[in-house]
């Protein structure tokens, strides 16, 4: 166990300083048994990706410029929020699944940062969720409303 981390709640045996967990994977084949079970459908579904990136203080007009660049060269961005040294970039995603569009996701920054001239920043945040959950959310009241206006604020 590293230091700092939690026990384990699964209340399985316990493992000697240093032991390695082993994992086991399930075959494709294996998770989907018989005519009669449902296969998950291969058509993209919409997921809203929030990113949120930090590091070191950057001159707020060269982040805003960085980030209304990605959302000129990628119009799909529904609105981004920044400070000098953190950003929040919220957008629709069309992907198979939560992976597709999580991995879609964790390379925006990374791949566009000299493109768009956007600063050396991290990633310390991700959620995906899907368009259901989101309205689901929205209608009950929780989590961020819909993004008005649209495009990139200061926070």
């Amino acid at each position: 166990m590293r230091p700092g981390a939690a026990a384990s709640r699964g209340g399985g045996p316990s493992r000697a300083p240093g032991e390695e967990r082993k994992l086991t994977s399930v075959a494709a084949s294996d998770t989907y048994e018989g005519e009669s079970a449902e296969k998950p459908q291969d058509l993209p579904r919409l997921w809203h990706v929030t990113l949120s990136v930090s590091g070191a203080e950057a001159p707020l007009k060269e982040v805003r410029r960085g980030l209304e660049q990605l959302a000129h060269d990628h119009p799909f961005l529904l609105t981004s929020r920044y400070a000098n040294d953190h950003a929040e970039i919220r957008y629709w995603e069309e992907a198979r699944d939560l992976h597709d569009a999580a991995a879609v996701a964790l390379r925006l920054w990374g791949e566009h940062r000299r493109t768009a001239g956007l600063p050396p920043w991290e990633i310390v945040g991700l959620e995906v969720i899907d368009r259901q959950t989101y309205h689901q959310r929205i209608a009950e009241g929780y989590g961020s409303p819909p993004a008005t206006p649209v495009g990139v604020h200061p926070y």
